[in-house]
């Protein structure tokens, strides 16, 4: 559904992020994107979602340059920031939600989006508070259900279970999971070793703008030398290595 070819992007200055990325997601599928900070993560999701226009390469929406398809392929695709303040600008958690179904849709239906994705994600008892006095956990929930409300083919979600407790980022887990059920293609850019090794199909490693990998996950998690590149602790890479399988849910950020 996704294809990055030869995707070059630099920002003012002549400092170049991304260098050359290659890089697909199809429908039914999760990908993970892992590398350090200031690789150029979120740079890539910004530029799949239409967001920067890319120096040299394509970004292509169903096998046809995105760039022809927008505005209106903004409904198809969902992005949630890495900061989610950032993103909410709403008076309540309601309205956050039900702003982007309200453009589309009558307001009855609109107003069912939101009750559903708000029980889903269990935010009924936040529904009438300002986002700007929730915790930061709760914000990025609040975030993740304004972009399901509209119910998008193609999610980009970047570092989706930071700052979440233990139960919210399982439930972020699930999300993504039934996303993936129903047909949708999911990019996540994230430090999160243990979302990544029990939720993606196939990882990328990001590394000063250059993209290696995009190989199934259990392969990849094997390869030290590519998560070193990543950042990842090499005690766990080789801890993994030992036992043969993925690490156990959740190891939280590395």
């Amino acid at each position: 559904m996704l294809m990055l070819k030869d995707v070059h992007f630099k920002y003012p200055g002549d400092i170049e992020v991304l260098k050359g990325v290659d890089l697909t997601v199809e429908r039914h599928e999760i990908v993970a994107v892992m590398g350090p900070n200031g690789s150029g993560k979120t740079t890539l999701l910004m530029v799949a979602a239409g967001l920067l226009e890319p120096e040299t390469g394509e970004v292509l929406l169903d096998g046809k340059p995105l760039r022809n398809q927008l505005p209106k392929a903004r409904r198809r695709i969902g992005l949630v920031f890495q900061d989610p303040d950032d993103q909410l600008f709403n008076p309540t958690v309601y309205e956050e939600i039900a702003f982007a179904p309200r453009q589309i849709l009558n307001p009855e239906e609109a107003h069912g989006r939101v009750m559903d994705v708000a029980d889903r994600l269990n935010l009924r008892g936040l529904l009438d508070r300002p986002p700007y006095k929730l915790s930061m956990g709760e914000k990025r929930m609040v975030a993740i259900a304004s972009i399901l409300a509209y119910d998008p083919e193609l999610l980009l979600l970047d570092e989706p279970t930071a700052n979440l407790s233990y139960a919210s980022a399982m439930e972020v887990k699930r999300v993504v999971v039934e996303a993936k059920d129903k047909g949708k293609a999911i990019l996540v850019a994230s430090h999160d070793l243990g979302f990544v090794a029990e939720t993606v199909d196939r990882i990328y490693i990001l590394y000063d703008g250059v993209i290696h990998g995009g190989s199934p996950v259990r392969s990849m998690l094997s390869d030290e030398d590519l998560l070193s590149l990543a950042g990842v602790n090499p005690q766990l890479v080789r801890a993994m290595k030992h036992m043969g399988e993925a690490l156990p849910y959740p190891q939280g950020e590395i």
